[in-house]
C-alpha cells in the first residue's frame, strides 16, 4: 500500500496497493485452477472399461498441487516491493534485491509522466527505481512521493545538493 506513515511524522513507508490486490487474486485463482486440474488427472479417462484405472496417479496429483502453489509464490513476490526512508536514508526493496542510500547521495525524487514508478537520482547520475510507488496507486503514490520529497529536502536543508 503506497502510504504515508502517519505515526511518525519523519518515516514515509510505501508498498503497491494495486499490484498486492491483483497479485494476491491471481495467486489465490492459480491454486484453485491447479488444485481442480490435479483433481481432473486422477479420473478414469473411460468409463467403459473398469479395468483401466486413471493415467494418473497421486503423484502426479500432488505434483500439480505443488507446481500450482510455487506458481503462486512466484505471483506473490510481486508484492514484495516497499520503501522505509526516515530523515537520514532511504531504504528501497524491490522484487529483486534492495538498496539503502543515504539522503546525502539522492540528489533527487522523480516520478517522471507516464513513468510507471517512482526513482531516486543519484549524485553519480544513476536511477534506482523504486517499485513500491506506483502510478497505478494513483493519490497513495503522490502522497508517498511528496513524503519522500519532504525527507529529501529536509536532509538538503541549508545545503546545495550538486547539480
Amino acid at each position: 500500500m503506497a502510504e504515508v506513515s502517519s505515526g511518525t511524522p519523519d518515516v514515509v513507508r510505501a508498498r503497491p496497493h494495486r499490484l498486492t490486490i491483483v497479485a494476491w487474486i491471481l495467486a489465490v485463482a492459480i491454486v484453485v485452477i491447479f488444485g481442480v486440474v490435479a483433481v481432473l488427472l486422477g479420473r478414469p479417462t473411460t468409463t467403459e472399461d473398469p479395468d483401466v484405472g486413471a493415467p494418473f496417479g497421486i503423484g502426479d496429483q500432488l505434483g500439480m498441487v505443488f507446481l500450482g502453489i510455487l506458481m503462486a509464490g512466484g505471483v506473490l513476490s510481486l508484492t514484495r516491493p516497499r520503501v522505509v526512508a526516515d530523515a537520514h536514508q532511504v531504504k528501497v526493496q524491490n522484487v529483486v534485491g534492495g538498496i539503502t542510500v543515504p539522503w546525502t547521495l539522492v540528489r533527487g525524487v522523480r516520478f517522471d509522466q507516464h513513468s510507471p514508478w517512482a526513482a531516486l537520482e543519484l549524485l553519480d547520475d544513476e536511477l534506482v527505481s523504486v517499485l513500491a510507488v506506483q502510478a497505478a496507486d494513483k493519490q497513495r503514490a503522490v502522497d508517498a512521493v511528496r513524503g519522500l520529497r519532504r525527507l529529501h529536502a529536509a536532509a538538503w536543508e541549508g545545503k546545495q545538493p550538486p547539480q
